[in-house]
């Protein structure tokens, strides 16, 4: 059985780039995860969109009491996907080979589900997207328990988070846990 290489795309939705929460870093991310997906795709591999979702009650939830920026509501232009990202999606979707995960909180556990039914069949998951110190670092964490002998890889030019030194503690805190920050 041939191991299949998987790229998670994490939260690359337009409230993190210019929306709600949008950061400048952010838009840069845009052309390179995009062609990273058309890669993926063309090789015939998996790619996995973690998407975060919230509803009308955003607010009253423990993430919406600390951070109270509504944000990526389910329906909304800033729940979408950004950009180029979006139109990679939307192109290479009729393939079979992409997924896309609906996740309220940092982590998705419906990804931990897909990726541990699947680990036998894993070679290797690279992790792009937004916010390296809060949803990139929980689904990476994620990953390696899914998958413990996959490399897990995140790539260090295509995540960003609004906060720089954030930014560089979570990429330090990933490599201490063996993944591959390249």
């Amino acid at each position: 059985m041939d191991k299949k290489k998987v790229l998670i795309v994490v939260d690359y939705q337009k409230d993190f780039v210019d929306g709600a929460l949008g950061f400048e870093k952010a838009a840069t991310l845009d052309e390179g995860i995009a062609n990273l997906i058309r890669q993926y795709m063309n090789n015939g591999d998996l790619v996995m969109f973690t998407m975060d979702t919230h509803h009308g009650n955003y607010l009253n939830t423990q993430e919406g009491k600390k951070l109270p920026v509504p944000h990526c509501i389910l329906g909304s232009s800033g729940w979408e996907l950004y950009g180029k990202t979006a139109e990679a999606y939307h192109t290479d979707y009729e393939q079979g080979n992409i997924y896309s995960f609906e996740k309220e909180t940092f982590g998705s556990d419906s990804l931990l589900e897909t990726l541990a039914n699947n680990s036998d069949r894993i070679e290797s998951i690279t992790l792009v997207g937004v916010v390296t110190n809060m949803c990139v670092i929980s689904n990476a964490v994620i990953a390696k328990a899914a998958c413990p002998e996959a490399e897990i890889i995140i790539k260090k030019d295509l995540v960003a988070s609004f906060d720089e030194t954030k930014h560089n503690e979570a990429l330090s805190v990933m490599e201490s846990m063996q993944m591959t920050v390249e």
